[in-house]
């Protein structure tokens, strides 16, 4: 099977070795991302969480139309926090970006991620589902 890398200006680009997403028949692996704005790849936020939470889902978003899917497609999601007391604010966040039924979902508190954000979400999504 061959695999397709999916690439899109209306998310922030790689900042390492890796691929915003990789196609590999119908399902779509879509990188790790953080609250980087794609036309600056600044961090979005100010260190308001909930800033810094949509600013992620934006860009999950964009490499899913990148990649001829939605959010509605994506399967799992893997979120990191560092901070787990603001797991309800992701929850918040999360639900007004996905339709429902919503998909598996794992939640990990870190000690740091890149750039010092609090935030970042990695996501697999099935097209043609």
């Amino acid at each position: 099977m061959a695999k397709t890398i999916i690439h899109t200006d209306n998310a922030p680009a790689a900042i390492g070795a890796y691929s915003q997403a990789v196609r590999a028949g119908d399902t779509v692996y879509m990188s790790g991302q953080i609250p980087l704005d794609p036309a600056t790849m600044e961090v979005v936020g100010g260190g308001d969480f909930r800033a810094e939470a949509v600013q992620v889902f934006k860009n999950l978003q964009a490499v899913a139309e990148a990649a001829g899917g939605t959010l509605g497609d994506i399967v799992k999601v893997n979120a990191y926090l560092t901070d787990l007391g603001n797991f309800a604010i992701f929850n918040e966040v999360m639900a007004e970006f996905m339709p429902q039924p919503f998909p598996a979902r794992a939640a990990i508190g870190v000690a740091s991620l890149p750039k010092g954000v609090q935030v970042e979400a990695e996501a697999v999504l099935v097209l043609n589902a």
